[in-house]
């Protein structure tokens, strides 16, 4: 097939099953055991599918993915951990995983989603030309390149991380909170003014090159593109 996956698991008996099963299915398949070990992994390798547990010594499955999303990598992320609850499940999914599957599992089922990521992966070519793109903003996350209307953003890495999101979630209402949980990586505690000042300039940047994006909706957050319908300010 030529898929590539790495497997994120700390417990060596649940890794040596998955990865024994995903080879005899014909998939190339590695191992990190720690948060350290896959971050090195997935800065340094090339993935289709990243199959990824959320209980991890050092660095978290939910934390090693909300760095990786903010690095602007779109490789496709199943989370597979004993964490069933809805609030866990909405959390791993809003924070950038394609997919969420609980254990205990059955392989056939995880056989099945780790192939439906793999062809979406395949159609979308994400990996071969990974272009995010709204309206006349465009960022290339290989090689970091964000324009808009053809001219060249000199935007920081937060400000990058940013405007990922937003490109990710165009249209959508996104909390301060939730905004700040994923670009910081931390809880907002609703007094530092960090977010708005980097929201303020790449609003600044965006706007030297076209009319408002970035739009503030009072007591709500903010939504990337038209908010015509939502009283922004």
């Amino acid at each position: 097939m030529g898929i590539r996956i790495l497997v994120i698991e700390d417990e060596a008996d649940i890794a040596d099953f998955l990865m024994r099963g995903l080879r005899e299915e014909g998939f190339t398949v590695e191992r990190a055991a720690d948060g350290d070990e896959a971050w090195h992994c997935l800065e340094t390798g090339s993935w289709d599918v990243v199959v990824l547990d959320w209980w991890l010594p050092g660095l978290d499955g939910l934390s090693l993915l909300r760095r990786y999303r903010q690095a602007g990598r779109t490789t496709p992320v199943l989370f597979l951990t004993a964490r069933d609850a809805i609030s866990d499940r909405v959390r791993g999914l809003d924070s950038g995983a394609d997919d969420y599957l609980c254990k205990p599992f059955a392989f056939e089922e995880l056989l099945a989603r780790v192939r439906a990521m793999a062809r979406r992966e395949d159609r979308t070519g994400r990996q071969a030309n990974p272009v995010m793109s709204y309206q006349d903003v465009r960022l290339d996350l290989a090689t970091h390149r964000a324009d808009r209307a053809g001219n060249r953003l000199d935007l920081t890495a937060k400000e990058q991380a940013l405007l990922v999101l937003f490109l990710r979630h165009p249209g959508e209402v996104l909390s301060r909170t939730r905004i700040y949980e994923q670009v910081w990586d931390d809880r907002y505690d609703g007094l530092s003014n960090t977010l708005e000042v980097h929201v303020k300039e790449l609003r600044r940047k965006l706007e030297v090159h076209g009319p408002r994006l970035i739009h503030t909706l009072r007591g709500r957050g903010y939504l990337f593109g038209d908010a015509s319908d939502n009283e922004p300010r």
